[in-house]
């Protein structure tokens, strides 16, 4: 018997499935205030591990700074984690207490 690629071997019909792509779910990278992290560090870290400019990573150093916690960026999970991981890395090497959290968005 020929061999037809839209029919399965008990003669059914095949119908092709599409499936759908959910995107991803967001996390928030929070930075979260306290009393010995210098400013400076946390615009260092906003510029060189969550890619902000000068005047974005002196705004969120304020809100930091101002209102206990800011958010350093919205990404999917595993590069979340791992920003933070790096910026909690970064403040333990220098001897700051600088806690990062990850939350859903």
């Amino acid at each position: 018997m020929p061999e037809f690629p839209d029919i399965d071997e008990h003669g059914d019909v095949l119908v092709e499935k599409k499936t759908k792509l959910e995107k991803p779910k967001l996390f928030k990278v929070i930075l979260h205030n306290d009393d010995f992290t210098t400013m400076d560090f946390v615009v260092f870290v906003l510029q060189y591990v969550f890619g902000r400019s000068d005047a974005e990573a002196f705004t969120i150093m304020l809100k930091v700074h101002n209102e206990g916690v800011g958010i350093a960026g919205v990404y999917p999970y595993e590069i979340a984690n791992m920003k933070a991981n790096k910026t909690m890395n970064l403040a333990k090497a220098r001897e700051y207490p600088l806690l990062c959290t990850v939350e859903e968005e």
